[in-house]
């Protein structure tokens, strides 16, 4: 192949989409220095300043998804779909990429469904056990399909599919301070356990209130919390902590921004099922317990979950009870250092590393082949 490879990327919307996305490029990147990679994500959405962050251009699509609340703004969503779709064709015509990779999201429908119509060949990555409505429409149009868990052939051709696993932000695997240190940083005793409660970036209520409800508990226990409780729901927690008195072995941060060193600090994680965040805790090893969230499509956390519980690689709390039993069970679980050493073994066995790695060569295969 003599001429520089160029591929669009596209799709985005929530970190589980972007970060495998930009660990894609960047694998790219790393075998080929010259390559040109544009992404096309959704205007308004997270992509569109974390993509330019990571040093790559991006172009934004009106998209929007559908309101099954509200039918009748669907005429106005079924217009920015028709827009995007143009604007796609236009952006396709300009760039002249020689493969189209989808990574999940708004943005990859009308960008994948154009390239394809153009016949760029194309790879679509499904990050999740049970595959998004998206790529299960653009999978007859894939010559690729990369996944990370098995089964995958219910909803793609069987011909397509490669396992791959999911990409992972690379500082998580390159953390070089010791345990010790990074439990001195946050100010707590390396001598004591560690649990980590993560709920995205944004926070997850439903976590924060099992915390909340139950300070007494935090209190009372050995053991150490490191708390992220998301932007949107900090001030409120802070001023609710100032009323009832924070516990001195809680500590309690709106947004953690070296999540590897974090995860090096803990014992046992507590964590919504995404797909990403999954990914990242076989690859290190990482006792979890997983609360998945009742609000994404299809339920598609908890069967993300249950892949792991159903190899005795995760514990898993619902939701709905995770309020009354979530803080007891953590405090119980990371005292039990046999089933601490259970699930660490279960769930490396489940680590497919080096996928940013094999996507970026499936991508530079199709390249060659058009």
């Amino acid at each position: 192949m003599n001429e520089k490879l160029r591929v669009i990327i596209s799709g985005g919307g929530t970190g589980g989409h972007i970060f495998p996305a930009i660990s894609i490029a960047n694998a790219i990147r790393q075998k080929q220095p010259d390559a040109e990679i544009l992404f096309v994500g959704a205007l308004g959405r997270m992509e569109m300043q974390r993509v330019p962050a990571a040093g790559y251009e991006i172009k934004g699509l009106p998209i929007q998804g559908f309101d099954r609340k509200n039918p009748l703004k669907n005429i106005k969503v079924l217009y920015l779909i028709w827009k995007s779709q143009r604007m796609a064709r236009q952006i396709i015509k300009q760039f002249r990429p020689m493969v189209a990779v989808g990574v999940g999201g708004y943005a990859s429908g009308p960008t994948l469904n154009k390239a394809a119509a153009m016949g760029i060949p194309c790879l679509i990555q499904e990050q999740n056990s049970y595959a998004g409505v998206t790529n299960k429409l653009l999978a007859k149009k894939a010559q690729t399909i990369c996944v990370a868990y098995d089964d995958m052939e219910r909803f793609f051709p069987k011909e397509k599919i490669i396992k791959t696993g999911n990409p992972v932000r690379q500082a998580l695997l390159d953390t070089s301070i010791s345990r010790n240190d990074i439990i001195l940083s946050f100010g707590l005793d390396p001598q004591k356990k560690v649990v980590l409660l993560v709920g995205g970036s944004l926070g997850a209520r439903t976590i924060n209130e099992s915390v909340m409800q139950h300070l007494d508990l935090v209190r009372e226990s050995d053991v150490q919390f490191i708390w992220q409780t998301g932007k949107y729901y900090h001030t409120a927690i802070m001023e609710q902590l100032k009323k009832e008195g924070q516990p001195e072995n809680l500590v309690v941060t709106d947004f953690i921004s070296d999540m590897g060193a974090a995860y090096t600090a803990a014992d046992l994680v507590i964590s919504r099922a995404g797909a990403s965040s999954i990914s990242e805790f076989c690859l290190i090893g990482k006792p979890v317990i997983l609360v998945p969230s009742p609000n994404v499509a299809e339920d598609h956390q908890t069967k993300n979950a249950m892949a792991l519980v159903n190899k005795e690689a995760a514990i898993f709390v619902k939701d709905s009870e995770a309020p009354a039993r979530l803080l007891e069970l953590a405090i119980k679980t990371v005292n039990d250092n046999a089933k601490l050493n259970s699930l660490h073994t279960n769930i490396l066995k489940l680590a497919l590393p080096n996928s940013a790695d094999i996507i970026a060569d499936e991508v530079i295969k199709l390249a060659k082949w058009k």
